[in-house]
């Protein structure tokens, strides 16, 4: 491997170089700034933006806010619109919503909102719904002060006495764990600080296991324990995960028996086990990591369930006696098959649920503990998501899962796995007017550029004709194994209703055709996800699906990378992209082992200090490939404290777009000043973002 060699100057930012009004685009300063110089495998790299990321200095605040007012300075002919839109999908949600409930130790537990709440209210009834309500969490008490909110972790102790809970108010997933006697509300007087947010209670409903993250690079990587009334600074460290490219995380199996500690990375799993009843006992590691081993742990009754790829790409489940784990033991249930992908195993007294992905799509199957026939659940649509819910009792027959598809609302079943009798619990209520009859969907199969068959996801209004007329919104992620399932979005039927129709591709990067498809999205093969959105687009184009100069693309992460790459590649195809805080430096980040997520995600882009990999990564990173040439208009999000995608990717790359596109395309940044990764917290502030997002589409499409 070649030395790498960073040449870093010291950056001197030049006071009222930043100057800027809302008419003219901001254009960050080269001059008098000295440019960051990277030498590496015999190449130069030179940024001349590198500087934007001292998050800290005002001139860099202060260019982020003339970004801002430029926007509402473009976007100004369409407020109505945006208005009019937040009110719209404002509207079509019930204020007074409630989850469905579950019963778990004598109380049945639920969140439900109330009317103008933008955060749930975390409740609970003791022995039947009929019971007094006790609220263990106020969401929006919490969080009616706060810029950004985020609420995670409520967790009740065992013997349902005392609440643990985390809160995150910057938005980078930093979490701070406070703990309540349920039957006062007085609050424990010791706080945990910079957690991760994940906790858990041991038996003695005394002790929690919390996770902890490394300050610079954020990677989870330390578990501690913690006995309720006593000082933080007495907490004991039971693990800590010093391999830089693995994370780490605590849980209980379902049946509440066992504690587990996971480390896991893109490839590799290892799994440590202790007895709940046991707080201060070892963890004993399940089965010793090993590359390209990925295996999941669940109890179930006398033995563990164990989901593993080992010999089975695709996955296969195993059985093993509780005090006999490693790998020689195992004994397999079910088989490996090419042509399925085993993504979840869901464990009762009397049954095994698994989650399978077919075709491109997940199913349900039921598999009786005791070897009798198994069987699967029938969807209605052509293309849909489904998952299994909460399910807290393990000796019951029926299996809670939710459903949804592009034109049914999430609706929640309870399923009785022996008569095989199905009953709805609850359908999201959609409000102004909404009738799923007036939409339809499609599951197409389009040609990629080598012959692969790429599955996408259509739905439309009834009345919008396929004939080349309509705008067409078409969206993908593509990365780290995550599939794109179609879901139901009300907030789309704002586009839908204005005649836009609406794809998803499910294109390689992601893992719905099985684990070749994740394999053939990444590393030396990452290109084949920019191709397959490109292939999809000019598919739907041609078979009259979107209007030839409507075409639009979105996506955000990962896939706002995508979204930089396909408009590099093919910049003439996009009537207009939306990128969400998008990872669009790739090499920069990917050389930068300081910069969170970078250690543990070489297995997903490659390593650059390895020069087939720094190669490849610069021939598609969307950074390095800006050049010279027409660019279609552009919408960019971030949020300053993303822990993710920091901002000055975005920030960086929209610089440099406006140095070098030749065209008078709007190019537009927004940078939410006190939001990370998600975005605006609460569930009606975050729609005036997509409010956003559908003016700019709207506006170039000329509706």
């Amino acid at each position: 491997m070649e030395r790498l060699r960073l040449i870093s100057t010291k950056v001197v930012i030049m006071a009222g170089l930043l100057a800027g009004c809302a008419s003219n685009e901001p254009r960050p300063p080269v001059a008098g700034i000295q440019p960051h110089t990277m030498e590496i495998h015999g190449h130069t790299r030179v940024d001349d933006y590198y500087w934007l990321n001292q998050r800290e200095n005002p001139e860099v605040i202060s260019y982020l806010e003339q970004e801002n007012e430029y926007l509402r300075a473009r976007m100004a002919h369409t407020e109505k619109l945006q208005s009019a839109l937040f009110e719209e999908m404002k509207g079509r949600i019930q204020q007074d919503d409630s989850s469905v409930p579950y019963e778990k130790s004598g109380y049945w537990y639920y969140t439900r909102f109330v009317p103008g709440g933008e955060y749930a209210l975390h409740c609970r009834r003791a022995g039947s719904l009929e019971g007094p309500e006790e609220i263990l969490i106020d969401g929006n008490a919490l969080g009616r002060d706060e810029g950004y909110f985020s609420l995670r972790a409520v967790r009740v102790s065992p013997d349902t006495k005392r609440l643990v809970y985390a809160v995150d108010t910057q938005g980078r997933r930093w979490y701070t764990l406070s703990f309540r006697d349920i039957a006062t509300g007085d609050a424990s007087p010791e706080v945990i600080e910079n957690t991760n947010g994940n906790v858990v209670w041991a038996n003695d409903n005394r002790t929690v296991f919390y996770g902890r993250r490394d300050p610079e690079t954020l990677r989870s990587f330390q578990i501690w324990r913690h006995v309720v009334g006593t000082s933080p600074a007495s907490d004991v460290l039971v693990y800590q995960e010093d391999d830089e490219t693995f994370s780490c995380y605590v849980s209980r199996t379902r049946s509440d028996r066992f504690l587990m500690i996971t480390s896991d990375q893109t490839l590799s799993t290892e799994t440590r086990i202790l007895e709940a009843d046991d707080p201060r006992g070892e963890f004993q590691v399940f089965h010793p990591r090993q590359r390209d081993h990925e295996y999941h742990v669940d109890h179930q009754g006398d033995r563990f369930l164990v989901r593993t790829n080992l010999d089975a790409p695709n996955f296969r489940l195993m059985e093993c006696g509780l005090g006999s784990t490693g790998s020689y033991h195992w004994k397999e249930l079910v088989p490996h098959r090419a042509e399925v992908l085993l993504e979840d195993a869901e464990a009762f007294d009397d049954w095994t649920v698994l989650t399978e992905r077919r075709g491109g799509l997940a199913h349900l199957r039921i598999l009786p503990v005791d070897g009798s026939a198994d069987h699967d659940l029938e969807f209605p649509d052509p293309t849909w998501s489904v998952w299994t819910s909460t399910n807290p009792s393990l000796g019951t027959d029926v299996l809670r899962f939710t459903y949804q598809s592009l034109t049914t609302p999430n609706t929640t079943f309870a399923y009785d796995m022996r008569t095989r009798e199905r009953t709805v619990l609850k359908q999201q209520v959609v409000l102004g007017g909404f009738d799923r009859d007036d939409y339809v969907a499609e599951y197409l199969r389009v040609p990629a550029h080598d012959g692969v068959l790429v599955p996408v996801s259509i739905v439309r209004r009834k009345d919008t004709p396929v004939d080349g007329t309509a705008p067409l919104l078409l969206y993908a992620y593509g990365s780290y194994g995550s599939s794109s399932d179609a879901g139901f979005r009300s907030n789309l039927l704002s586009l839908l209703d204005r005649g836009f129709i609406y794809a998803i591709a499910h294109i390689r990067g992601g893992q719905e055709m099985g684990r070749h498809w994740y394999e053939d999205g990444k590393l030396l093969r990452k290109r084949n996800t920019f191709t397959d959105f490109i292939d999809c687009g000019r598919h739907l184009v041609a078979e009259k699906y979107a209007r030839p100069d409507a075409l639009f693309a979105n996506g955000g992460s990962a896939g706002g990378l995508l979204m930089g790459a396909v408009m590099n590649m093919e910049p003439e195809l996009w009537s207009g992209v939306v990128a969400a805080v998008p990872f669009v430096d790739v090499v920069t980040t990917m050389l930068d082992e300081s910069i969170p997520l970078t250690t543990f995600e070489f297995d997903e882009w490659g390593n650059p200090k390895e020069k087939v990999y720094y190669d490849y990564m610069l021939s598609y990173s969307p950074y390095d490939q800006v050049e010279s040439k027409d660019y279609p208009p552009l919408l960019v999000t971030t949020g300053l404290h993303d822990s993710q995608v920091q901002y000055f990717e975005p920030a960086k790359w929209v610089a440099k777009l406006r140095a070098r596109k030749t065209d008078d395309n709007p190019l537009l940044f927004r940078t939410n000043m006190e939001a990370g990764h998600g975005g605006k917290s609460g569930r009606f502030r975050r729609l005036e973002e997509t409010a956003l997002m559908y003016a700019f589409l709207l506006d170039l499409a000329g509706d």
